[in-house]
């Protein structure tokens, strides 16, 4: 699917740098986030932040889709399958997540980031496969097609299933850690952010386009660090953490 919109061409090559800046920066160092955030600073409850940071990603296309003219911009069946894919995840992040979270406060800067973020990429996805995406008639039989569908799929359940998981350890008002068990955890040690990987993965397979790739990859550069800096955190809380569990990639990372 080749698009030949500067908008999309230019934010699509930013991820992709940012990416690589972000991984870069993170080599080394922790983000203050979560269990990293300092105690001092200015900082937003987790639900108001999850929600005020994501629901962009699904307004934004929302949005889009809402104020787009099918028969002008011949959108179909398979870009809207695609744009509906990419705001499940968001609506799920926005209204569900962001109400069941039992997560730490956010710093303000984090949220504002991660909200223009979410706006940008929102538009970036929705606007090209609205306005720049061209699907064959034969395009929902071909084979990528099904296996990033269920890739998606596969990453997804992973992705609530860990956050399930990781809700579980706490009771009410305990802010202890415990060790993950169970599903992706007896595996490794990040496994909500493997499973927020595979889910883009997936949907970068299925649009086979460079805006669906930019976004996988800055994801994977974001969050996958992440992971690491769990697993050594794990390591060094717990003397009887599991020493075969791997970081971010089953038996190898």
């Amino acid at each position: 699917m080749e698009c030949r919109d500067a908008t999309v061409s230019y934010l699509s090559w930013a991820l992709l740098v940012a990416g690589v800046a972000y991984l870069q920066r993170q080599m080394g160092s922790h983000t203050p986030y979560g269990r990293y955030v300092p105690a001092e600073g200015r900082c937003c409850p987790a639900r108001a932040a999850w929600f005020m940071q994501e629901v962009p990603a699904f307004l934004v296309p929302l949005l889009l889709l809402l104020l787009t003219e099918p028969g002008r911009s011949g959108h179909g069946t398979g870009r809207t399958l695609l744009l509906c894919t990419f705001m499940l995840h968001y609506f799920h992040r926005s209204f569900i997540y962001a109400y069941l979270t039992k997560g730490r406060p956010v710093p303000l800067p984090i949220v504002l980031y991660a909200a223009i973020f979410c706006s940008l990429n929102g538009f970036l996805q929705g606007h090209h496969l609205l306005h720049c995406a061209q699907f064959e008639d034969t395009w929902l039989t071909e084979a990528h097609v099904a296996a990033g569908f269920l890739l998606f799929v596969v990453g997804m359940i992973i992705n609530i299933h860990s956050d399930w998981i990781l809700r579980s350890l706490r009771k009410p008002g305990e802010t202890v850690y415990r060790i993950p068990h169970g599903g992706m955890f007896e595996f490794v040690s990040g496994a909500n952010f493997l499973g927020e990987i595979v889910e883009w993965s997936g949907f970068a397979v299925v649009a086979w386009s460079l805006p669906a790739f930019a976004f996988m990859f800055f994801t994977a550069c974001s969050i996958g660090p992440r992971a690491c800096q769990h697993h050594r955190d794990y390591q060094q809380r717990f003397e009887d953490y599991p020493r075969t569990r791997k970081a971010l990639i089953p038996f190898i990372l």
